[in-house]
C-alpha cells in the first residue's frame, strides 16, 4: 500500500516547454530553404524544447546504460537525431509535433539502453547485475514503446499525488484516492481489472462504503478525462 503524502501545498507547475508554439515552428523551419534563417528559427524556438523533451525522457524511463560517460552527452546524441529527423515531421498528417519526436526519441534510447545494457550483462559480475534489477525500476522492462495514454496517466498519477490534498482536503476522501491511484501506479503488475474486484481490492486498503469509493472515483475520472482531451489536443499537460 502507497503512503499518503505530507500536507505540504506546493506551487502548481505547468509543463509548456513544447508547445503549439514549438511545433509551428519546427513547421516554419521544414519551410525554410535559408540556412541562417533555419538556423535561427532553432535556436530560438526549437532547441530548448528538444533539449527538455529528452531529458525528461531519459530519467522518467531510467535510459541510464551508456556507452558515454556523462547523461548531457547522451542528451545531446538524441537532440541530435531529432534534428536529423525533423525534416519528417508533417502536420498535415495530424501528428502533433510533441508525441512524434518524443516516440522518435524513444525509440533511439530503447535501442541504445538495450543494446549497451547486452554488453554490460556480458561483462557485469552476477552481483553487480543483481543490484541493478533490485535498485533500477525499469531496468527489466520490456522494452516496448509506450503510448500517450501511458505517458498521460504517468503525468496524470504524479499531480494527483502531489496535490492530492488540495484535490481531496478530507483526509478519509484522500486515502481513497490514493488507493485508486495506487491501482494505476502498479497497473503492470496487477491482474484485477473487472469492477468488482478493484471495489474490493479497494476495501481492503480503506475501510469505506461502495458509495464513498464511487464518488471519489468519479471526481478521479472527470479529471482525468477534462485533461487527457486537452493533452490530446496541444500535446503537453496543463493541469489546473
Amino acid at each position: 500500500m502507497s503512503t499518503l503524502p505530507p500536507r505540504k501545498r506546493k506551487k502548481k507547475t505547468k509543463n509548456q516547454y513544447f508547445t503549439q508554439a514549438t511545433e509551428d515552428a519546427i513547421v516554419r523551419y521544414n519551410a525554410s530553404i535559408d540556412p541562417e534563417e533555419r538556423s535561427e528559427i532553432y535556436r530560438k524556438d526549437i532547441h530548448y524544447a528538444f533539449f527538455k523533451l529528452t531529458e525528461n525522457i531519459i530519467h522518467t524511463f531510467k535510459f541510464y546504460y551508456t556507452e558515454v560517460n556523462e547523461i548531457e552527452h547522451l542528451q545531446h546524441e538524441v537532440i541530435t537525431f531529432l534534428l536529423d529527423k525533423i525534416h519528417l515531421f508533417d502536420q498535415t498528417r495530424g501528428f502533433k509535433a510533441f508525441s512524434y519526436f518524443g516516440t522518435i526519441a524513444k525509440r533511439y534510447l530503447i535501442i541504445q539502453n538495450t543494446q549497451n545494457y547486452k554488453k554490460r550483462v556480458e561483462k557485469a559480475p552476477v552481483e553487480e547485475l543483481h543490484h541493478d534489477l533490485r535498485h533500477s525500476y525499469d531496468m527489466d522492462y520490456n522494452p516496448m514503446e509506450k503510448d500517450d495514454l501511458s505517458d498521460f496517466l504517468d503525468e496524470y498519477l504524479e499531480y494527483c499525488t502531489k496535490n492530492i490534498y488540495d484535490l481531496f482536503p478530507k483526509e478519509k476522501d484522500a486515502k481513497v484516492a490514493d488507493a485508486i491511484l495506487e491501482i494505476f501506479r502498479k497497473r503492470e503488475h496487477i491482474d484485477i481489472f473487472n469492477k468488482k474486484a478493484i471495489y474490493l481490492y479497494i476495501r481492503e486498503m480503506v475501510d469505506v462504503k461502495t458509495p464513498h469509493i464511487t464518488r471519489i472515483a468519479d471526481q478521479l475520472g472527470d479529471l482525468f478525462k477534462k485533461n487527457f482531451i486537452f493533452y490530446k489536443q496541444y500535446g503537453y499537460t496543463n493541469f489546473n
